[in-house]
């Protein structure tokens, strides 16, 4: 019948039609459908602005001494109470989440650098070079962590910090020793993903267009090996800053005039009796950043595998 619209046409044009998305945009639709990692995001983002932009609000500095208010529990005045010498645990907190969480991601972007170089060029290569990094790999991840992180800062701390500071010398220190010790775990991901990734046909197609080598690399491979690897780097941010906790808790971290979260707990434990909330709050800061990181990182695991339909 003329003027009539087919069926199929009409069916077609009632159907919701799904718009093209690219593959980040994609990746954060996924993202936001998970609620923990949403939640952790927040969280997380939220610990980040108070550090970092705190101070600007909260003015007491982090080493005003006052006798008379030796650990006074949370008040108006100091909502986190005071410490054994009066100083207020707040400014001490806002001062040194920033360190911890510096420390944190310096640590994981050295680990993820180093993790995808060597596990790059063993996934490329073939035989005897490949065979020395893993060597290599393993050999690292059989060390023992602690042990070794103790030795190394008992070491090169006083040489580091005579070169750049107290501050800079034992923050480089602490960034070099936990990353140089973290990248294994990113290496034999990348290896692995190299190995899937070579033989699929867009790298063959490369590769019969005169692609050379570093090009199959950089443009084919590497990009579409990265979801993993971001997923491992949240996971590293959190180990890292568990390491600078426990090394500042040991007294084998910054000096006791800086303040990390670590360092923190470290002062607080002789105390625990009869003020308790001195170790609360900076144990809380910790527990919520490992926390948060972890469900940001399964967040992303989910966002970024292809065969996850969410």
């Amino acid at each position: 019948m003329a003027g009539s619209t087919p069926a199929s046409a009409i069916a077609s044009a009632a159907l919701p039609r799904r718009r093209n998305l690219s593959p980040w945009a994609e990746a954060w639709r996924r993202f936001r459908r998970h609620k923990m990692a949403v939640a952790g995001l927040t969280v997380l983002l939220l610990m980040v602005l108070m550090v970092f932009f705190g101070p600007l609000f909260w003015k007491i500095a982090i080493n005003e001494i006052d006798f008379s208010a030796r650990l006074k529990p949370p008040t108006l005045t100091h909502p986190f109470g005071t410490d054994d010498l009066g100083q207020d645990v707040l400014a001490r907190m806002l001062y040194g989440g920033r360190i911890s969480l510096a420390v944190g991601l310096a640590a994981m972007l050295m680990a993820m650098v180093v993790g995808v170089v060597i596990g790059a060029i063993a996934g490329i290569s073939r035989g005897a070079i490949d065979t020395a990094l893993m060597w290599l790999t393993d050999l690292f991840l059989s060390l023992p962590q602690l042990p070794l992180l103790l030795v190394l800062i008992y070491l090169f701390r006083d040489k580091l910090k005579s070169m750049f500071g107290p501050e800079v010398g034992v923050f480089i220190l602490i960034v070099l020793v936990i990353g140089g010790l973290r990248w294994m775990p990113v290496a034999r991901l990348v290896r692995a993903q190299f190995f899937s990734l070579r033989e699929k046909e867009f790298v063959e197609a490369a590769r019969a267009l005169g692609a050379s080598v570093p090009r199959q690399v950089v443009r084919h491979i590497l990009p579409n090996s990265l979801g993993p690897v971001i997923v491992a780097g949240t996971i590293d941010v959190a180990a890292a800053i568990i390491a600078e906790s426990t090394l500042s808790f040991l007294g084998l971290g910054f000096p006791p005039d800086i303040p990390t979260w670590g360092r923190i707990l470290f002062d607080s434990k002789d105390y625990l009796d009869i003020a308790p909330y001195w170790a609360l709050f900076p144990g809380s800061a910790i527990f919520l950043a490992v926390l948060s990181i972890n469900f940001v990182g399964d967040g992303l695991r989910d966002a970024l595998d292809p065969r996850r339909v969410l």
